[in-house]
């Protein structure tokens, strides 16, 4: 109660400070930082708070000896100059102490960072693209991808001529498709870039992490309860930059189980499943195998034509991680190129597709058909310096499910 009533007295200076100065009743005024909405969010408020007493304190210790001293030993007072050189015993202790109390900050700073990079056995893998100027996220797991951006009209926003129509008070943080998560679980993110440095960066959740082109950078965050919770890209990356806004939105576990069915209800492929099933293999709508209940699980394909549907289905959920060579990204993305998994046993690499590997980046592929993991794990096995000569056929995978 008694740090509440201090932190509200701080906000009341501001305002009447402001008030003074004939500032702007519509303005804001809070000295605090945002409201912490998840574990690390809490760890990096209270540490703000912890280092902000012990400057304080510090503060005060200090130019408190030394006032005090400028007034009781001053010349009109009697007071005459001491001659000394040096006193060890001084010396120890004022290098002691600082190095105490910066340990003591340390320590619970070290243990937070630690934390934030902590992202291993999470509950859900989401991939962010960040692109002039908008978000693309890929629920790996749960098969839904789409893009989010901007959703106020320019007509709200640009004034060059005259004044805008009216403005609700998020108007540059709204979007057209937030970023949706189930509350209470621990999502994973793997976040990237297709041109520029971007940040995503939701202070309310503890994260600001760059999205740098050619690499991926993995973070985490466990929203504590369902709400809304905003932020926007932190690097400047050209002339949108002010209008790329992040929202997500948190959801009770069934209400996020029932928004993400909802999604794939919309999805061109749920759409359209006949067309789908008709296509021959590489020529779907969505340029992989065909993706629905109807195909053949029993068909024999090729080689050759799982090798080219494979290689589809590789450019659009593997290459980000893993590169167009093959290569990866060690240690956190491994090279599938002489790898020993992807030239080992098919079962070996065909239950790590669909299960995926726990405290790794590898997540289950399980949303996958079983066409599209043949294919993808047939062209992996084929290409680059592998050649296994092997393929891998839908009945193979339709069998390793069970």
């Amino acid at each position: 109660m008694g740090l509440d009533m201090i932190r509200k007295a701080f906000r009341n200076a501001a305002l009447a400070a402001a008030l003074a100065a004939g500032a702007s009743a519509n303005a804001a005024y809070d000295v605090d930082i945002l409201p912490p909405a998840s574990p690390i969010a809490q760890q990096i408020y209270d540490l703000h708070w912890a280092i902000m007493w012990v400057c304080i304190v510090i503060f005060f210790l200090v130019f408190g000896a030394m006032f005090y001293s400028i007034l009781k030993h001053r010349k009109s007072l009697g007071a005459k100059a001491a001659h000394f050189h040096e006193n060890t015993t001084v010396e120890v202790i004022w290098t002691i102490i600082p190095f105490l109390i910066l340990v003591g900050m340390a320590y619970p700073a070290t243990k937070t960072v630690l934390d934030m990079k902590d992202a291993s056995n999470p509950d859900l893998t989401i991939k962010v693209t960040a692109f002039q100027w908008a978000w693309e996220y890929d629920y790996l797991q749960d098969g839904v991808k789409f893009n989010s951006l901007l959703a106020t009209p320019r007509s709200q926003i640009e004034e060059w001529e005259k004044k805008g129509e009216k403005k609700n008070p998020d108007y540059l943080l709204e979007v057209d498709k937030p970023m949706v998560v189930p509350a209470g679980k621990k999502v994973r993110l793997l976040i990237t870039s297709n041109d520029v440095i971007h940040g995503w960066y939701v202070p309310q959740l503890g994260i600001n992490q760059y999205g740098i082109p050619g690499f991926v950078k993995d973070t985490w965050f466990k929203a504590d309860k369902p709400g809304t919770y905003r932020g926007q890209c932190s690097q400047i990356c050209g002339k949108e930059h002010g209008y790329m806004p992040i929202v997500v939105v948190a959801k009770a576990p069934e209400e996020y189980a029932a928004w993400v069915k909802e999604q794939k209800a919309k999805s061109p492929q749920a759409a359209a499943p006949a067309q789908v099933a008709a296509a021959a293999p590489g020529s779907s709508s969505t340029g992989a195998v065909a993706t629905t209940a109807a195909e053949d699980p029993n068909k024999k394909w090729t080689l050759d034509e799982l090798k080219a549907a494979g290689e589809k289905v590789y450019a659009a959920n593997c290459v980000a991680c893993h590169q167009p060579t093959g290569k990866g990204m060690p240690p956190a993305f491994p090279a599938l190129d002489g790898s020993k998994v992807v030239n080992g046993p098919k079962a070996a690499q065909l239950a790590l597709v669909l299960h995926g590997k726990q405290g790794t980046a590898m997540a289950s592929f399980a949303r996958l058909s079983d066409s599209e993991l043949a294919g993808v794990i047939t062209y992996t096995r084929n290409s680059w310096g592998n050649k296994t000569g092997e393929a891998i056929q839908p009945a193979e995978v339709k069998a390793a499910r069970k």
